[in-house]
């Protein structure tokens, strides 16, 4: 079949260069942005008297009625086709007769695919940041609950100091409040249209850019037609913030296998998010949490591959830029079925506080407070870390903790302490003596949930 665009080509093509050449099998995904782009191109030519009022009306009236049918189920995408553009201009003129065939004036293939990518894109990042909001204030919830749970705040995934348990998540909850905000910043910087920059340079025909632009609702144009049609900055930073946001629900994941394994076992993960086995009627796998850190190495892939697409290509559009698609639209769907299955996980999880505060007190990491206790009357800091490691040595030789070291051991070690030392390095009291602003006290963690929530209105 003959090609709309053939003229000094024949447009006969081989059956192998047409499916090579074929984008439709993953482009039809942006058939509403394409007809959105198309009713608003048209209303601008007719009010620009480019084409008559009558004909800009039969124009979007019949875009209308192929989106109304490919919703519905009527009309389906011809796989045949070259691209989504080429079929939904094809059904038009179809339809409508040679009226269809006005509707590309003033514009290219070129422009009209950098349109509809940024509009698809746009929609993917508002799905997303409405998904990630809703993880965010579960993750906030969580933390309400379990504001005073005490349990071993780790460097070098060793026990290092007291923290709650409310305090951990909101780490998350900060972290996912920076990907909101790059999500949005990468938004704006999106919303600019390259509808009217043509094929490259630009039309003769006195078009309208910016009030196709606002009918779209777009902030503004692209200044610049060669770079309309031949950036792709949008979908690569949309890549990088993916990742991102990907590699803190990987270690989020991360920490979840750990915490739900019977060393830990620190959390219990509800089983409709966690898998059986095979053979091993005693195992409860968090296959999601797996997935989920998995999926993040596909999301980085994603965006390596789109990096290296555009790495050497000389301006303007090539067809090497068909294959910006599919790796970013990948990522779009792997991150919403990641946020969605991650609520579920988070929100159903349960901690187990009597674990975490055994752990808390076999792992001494009071041994700090127990320092600054005898700083705090008098003693030098260095002295008091070496008492300090030495009365933690004595405590694991004799299977105490230092909340039951007896008072006449201690005081053999210095005269400086009295029965206020068991006050001095009581978890509870540990933790909420860090009462500087981010730290692990019930009240600083209230605060930085009232701040999340707030940042997140």
């Amino acid at each position: 079949m003959a090609k709309m665009w053939a003229g000094v080509t024949s447009g006969e093509t081989a059956k192998i260069a047409d499916d090579f050449n074929s984008s439709i099998s993953f482009d039809s995904k942006m058939y509403k942005q394409d007809i959105a782009g198309s009713m608003a191109h048209a209303a601008m030519l007719g009010s620009k008297g480019i084409i008559e009022g009558w004909e800009a009306d039969y124009l979007i009236d019949g875009l209308h009625t192929i989106l109304e049918d490919l919703e519905t189920g009527k009309l389906e995408v011809d796989p045949s086709c070259e691209d989504i553009h080429m079929f939904v201009e094809q059904v038009l003129t179809e339809r409508i007769g040679d009226v269809g065939k006005k509707l590309h004036t003033a514009r290219s293939r070129n422009d009209q695919v950098a349109l509809d990518l940024r509009l698809y894109l746009r929609e993917q990042i508002d799905e997303i940041t409405e998904k990630l909001k809703k993880l965010t204030l579960i993750v906030c919830e969580k933390a309400e609950s379990y504001k005073d749970a005490i349990m071993p705040g780790y460097t070098h995934l060793q026990r290092a100091q007291p923290v709650t348990f409310g305090h951990h998540l909101m780490a998350y909850a900060m972290m996912f409040l920076r990907d909101v905000d790059r999500l949005s910043d990468c938004r704006r910087r999106m919303n600019l249209s390259p509808i009217g920059s043509c094929a490259l340079a630009g039309t003769t025909y006195d078009t309208d850019r910016k009030l196709e632009a606002e009918r779209l609702g777009f902030d503004g144009i692209c200044m610049n037609s060669m770079d309309g049609v031949s950036d792709r900055d949008f979908a690569l930073e949309l890549s990088g913030v993916l990742s991102i946001l990907m590699m803190h629900l990987s270690r989020f994941s991360e920490e979840v296998v750990l915490w739900s394994s019977w060393e830990f076992k620190f959390v219990e993960l509800s089983d409709a998010f966690t898998t059986g086995s095979s053979i091993m009627p005693q195992k409860k796998n968090p296959d999601m949490a797996e997935l989920v850190r998995g999926k993040t190495g596909r999301v980085y892939g994603d965006m390596i591959g789109l990096f290296t697409v555009l790495k050497g290509l000389p301006l303007a559009y090539n067809k090497d830029m068909q294959e910006d698609k599919e790796g970013i639209f990948d990522s779009c769907e792997t991150v919403k079925n990641c946020l969605d299955v991650f609520s579920g996980m988070i929100e159903t999880m349960t901690a187990r506080t009597d674990n975490m505060m055994k752990a808390a007190q076999n792992g001494f990491i009071n041994a700090t407070d127990l320092a600054d206790y005898m700083v705090k009357k008098g003693e030098a800091f260095r002295n008091a870390y070496k008492i300090s490691g030495q009365i933690v040595a004595e405590c694991m030789e004799k299977g105490l903790v230092l909340e039951t070291y007896p008072l006449e051991e201690y005081k053999k070690h210095s005269n400086l302490f009295e029965e206020d030392v068991y006050e001095a390095v009581d978890l509870k009291a540990c933790a909420e003596k860090r009462i500087s602003e981010g730290g692990t006290s019930v009240q600083s963690v209230e605060k930085q949930i009232a701040y999340v929530k707030e940042q997140l209105k």
